[in-house]
């Protein structure tokens, strides 16, 4: 007699681990033990029953195959620091028009929009922390779908339009050790949909407060070996403040084909173009009375950021080489033109990129005991870099001389190159040693040709950058970590001409500007955590300290006026510290009959200062708050209604390095309701923001000691805004 019987199973972090290795005892051990569970017979019984006639069974064990964002979420346990992953069917559950939605309620993260264009302030523990809107990114390597956006001359912010992703991995600090990256705030992986995940045909609208309207055409679909996915992005915002209208395009998609078992690949490609009014910065008092106003210089100027259109193009080819490794190979493409026009002039920027990654992983069996390698080597190297000013004639403003004058041209170059090896070890059933090591060759160029000047400067850096990691499994519902590692980051290509002659003069500080002498910044960090869960909640905590040498700090060193750009300078810091906490909680609280009430919490403590500095001394660093909150409360319905109301909570923060003054604190307020019909297709949503029409500061613009006074630094944050919401996928 045959009996049938099955048995569906998801397998546990020891059992994903062994199971890599088809070659190894623990794969065959852990395979018969999940064997004998499925069929109900432990190995007493059967020894117990071996005088009994035997009956020859068949067990069918069903595995379902995980999800690439089950995956990451999985793969994310086993990295020894602070992680997370943000699920973008939560985020589309409201507005999603910048990466503030997306990066909403995440520890560690600061990311604040002001003037409502996509150049964001992004900040995680601490990185660029005196970087403002509306400039290439730092501090955090960037990428799409695992491939490299971040270059030598940092991060542009056209091409990262939220709509069309399917998760977001954040790995805070050198935890993105295994990306190759080296900058101190580690790295932010924005994932795309593919045919596998994406409905057939959508189309999604939004709308509301401040003339702001956003429309998203996608599809995608799998035909045999090859599945696509392609989403089309428009939309428009007259603005909050004055000056601050916008509006953008693009198009993003991939193509996967499977060439065989062992061999696949995905070509993506981004496009988008952006033209955002700039309103400029405001004092506090200001943005008390009435933060729609812009800035006066910012008007006389009218001051615009165009990206004329940016091209991002890559493939990345698996080739699985047997059942315990696999090759990954990307190439990438990337274009991204900017034209900015303030003051008197008119600069055109034009960069292109180029990048290649080669990542090699395998899991072996040594001594019973499953061991994970990766070797990998990513390096991206400007192909094309060069910035050219003109003459340009704003209102009421006389030059002297003819609009389209040529007044500089400059070129930059640079490529950072990083070989990296890792290792993650089961040292015992529920420990795991984690260790890497990273080699980095950095190269920077400059030279102005118009006018002519003297020789090109150059510079090349090698480094070195260790890494060790320890994972503790207390029990299957707890997790400890710890880890002591090292990021090395170079300044931006274009870094070494933003400072004038005079200000190498300047105040006698670790901040005073080093011209084309700018070095690497380093930091080791040191980070003890741990994650889990709880009852019915889901947790995670991390303590970490890095100590810094020649942080990489920015400062407007020049006003702006009706005529001229502020000029912002970059230079390398006496000793710093970045230390501080990362709590990130989600809880349910209540469930009945369907019916959910659920809570997620994040917060945020930052302590960043000088060590001894010798004209700050002890010194906080001005731009991000000690203290930050987000947490939202929701209520939902098994008939596809919801409801949620959420809290955004900053303590003040100083805007000169002098911390001679501050912005003022702020707690803000939001609600959102919707109604969710995916079997049919439909999905509305009604997204209420700052409830009480708060004015607040959102991000600032630091200078060196303003003595106490209130000066334009300050970029607020929108007021109440109401917002709708229609999606409708076609199956």
């Amino acid at each position: 007699m045959q009996v049938k019987k099955k048995a569906s199973w998801t397998p546990h972090e020891t059992v994903r681990h062994r199971a890599r290795a088809s070659k190894g005892r623990g794969t065959t051990w852990l395979l018969g033990a999940a064997l004998c569970m499925a069929n109900g017979v432990t190995h007493a019984q059967q020894a117990n029953d071996a005088s009994q006639p035997q009956v020859e069974d068949t067990v069918v064990v069903k595995a379902k195959a995980l999800t690439s964002k089950q995956k990451a979420k999985a793969d994310l346990k086993d990295v020894p620091g602070g992680t997370s992953i943000v699920d973008n069917t939560e985020v589309e559950k409201g507005r999603d028009f910048t990466n503030q939605d997306v990066l909403a309620y995440q520890p560690g993260v600061y990311a604040q929009s002001a003037g409502g264009a996509d150049g964001i302030k992004i900040s995680i523990r601490g990185s660029a922390i005196n970087r403002g809107t509306n400039f290439f990114r730092s501090g955090v390597l960037f990428m799409f779908d695992g491939l490299p956006v971040t270059g030598p001359g940092g991060t542009p912010y056209e091409l990262f339009e939220p709509l069309g992703l399917a998760y977001t991995e954040i790995l805070r600090g050198a935890n993105a050790f295994d990306y190759g990256a080296l900058e101190l705030g580690g790295a932010i992986n924005y994932v795309t949909k593919t045919g596998y995940d994406a409905p057939a045909y959508e189309v999604r609208l939004e709308g509301g407060s401040f003339g702001y309207r956003k429309m998203q055409l996608d599809g995608g679909k799998v035909v045999g070996p090859l599945d696509y996915y392609v989403s089309y992005t428009e939309s428009h915002r007259d603005g909050y403040q004055d000056q601050s209208a916008g509006t953008s395009r693009g198009i993003l998609g991939n193509i996967g084909y499977k060439i065989n078992d062992d061999v696949s690949t995905r070509f993506y490609f981004r496009y988008r173009e952006t033209s955002n009014q700039q309103p400029g910065s405001l004092t506090r008092a200001q943005i008390d009375q009435d933060p729609t106003q812009a800035n006066p210089v910012s008007v006389a100027q009218r001051a615009t950021r165009n990206q004329p259109g940016s091209t991002w193009i890559a493939d990345k080819t698996t080739f699985r080489i047997d059942g315990s490794s696999k090759l990954d190979i990307g190439f990438v493409y990337h274009n991204y033109p900017i034209d900015q026009e303030l003051g008197v002039n008119s600069s055109h920027w034009d960069f292109t990129d180029a990048s290649a990654s080669v990542e090699y992983s395998r899991s072996d069996v040594w001594l019973g005991k499953t061991s994970n390698t990766k070797i990998g080597f990513v390096a991206t190297k400007h192909l094309d870099a060069d910035q050219d000013t003109y003459v340009r004639i704003p209102t009421g403003v006389t030059t002297g001389l003819p609009v389209g004058t040529l007044l500089r041209h400059a070129n930059y170059g640079g490529q950072d190159a990083v070989v990296h090896a890792s290792n993650d070890l089961e040292v015992a059933p529920t420990v795991w040693l984690t260790t890497g090591l990273s080699a980095i060759n950095t190269r920077r160029s400059t030279e102005v040709t118009y006018p002519e000047t003297d020789d090109p400067y150059k510079r090349t850096t090698w480094g070195w950058a260790p890494r060790l990691g320890l994972r503790l499994n207390l029990t299957p519902a707890v997790q400890l970590f710890g880890n002591v590692s090292r990021s090395i980051e170079p300044p931006n290509s274009w870094a070494f001409l933003t400072t004038p002659p005079a200000f190498t003069t300047g105040p006698a500080t670790g901040l005073a500007s080093q011209g084309m002498n700018l070095k690497d910044q380093t930091a080791t960090t040191y980070e003890l955590g741990a994650r889990g869960t709880l009852g019915k909640s889901n947790w995670n905590v991390s303590v970490y300290r890095s100590l810094l040498r020649n942080e990489l700090l920015s400062v407007e060193v020049i006003p702006a006026t009706a005529t001229t750009a502020a000029v912002t300078a970059e230079s390398n810091a006496s000793p710093t510290i970045h230390q501080g906490i990362e709590l990130g909680l989600e809880s349910l609280l209540w469930e009945s009959q369907g019916q959910k009430i659920q809570l997620r919490q994040a917060y945020t403590f930052n302590d960043f200062y000088f060590r001894d500095d010798k004209t700050f001394g002890d010194n906080a660093l001005p731009g991000l708050p000690r203290h930050f909150y987000q947490g939202e409360i929701e209520y939902s319905n098994p008939s596809g209604f919801y409801a949620g109301f959420n809290v955004q909570a900053a303590s003040k923060y100083s805007v000169d390095y002098a911390d001679s003054f501050y912005t003022q604190g702020y707690t803000i307020f939001g609600a959102s309701f919707g109604y969710e019909q995916p079997a049919q297709g439909w999905k509305v949503f009604l997204d209420l923001q700052n409830l009480g029409d708060k004015h607040y500061v959102a991000s600032v613009s630091p200078a060196y000691d303003d003595h106490g006074t209130d000066q334009r630094r300050s970029q607020p944050g929108d007021g109440f805004g109401a917002f709708v919401g229609l999606t409708y996928a076609f199956k």
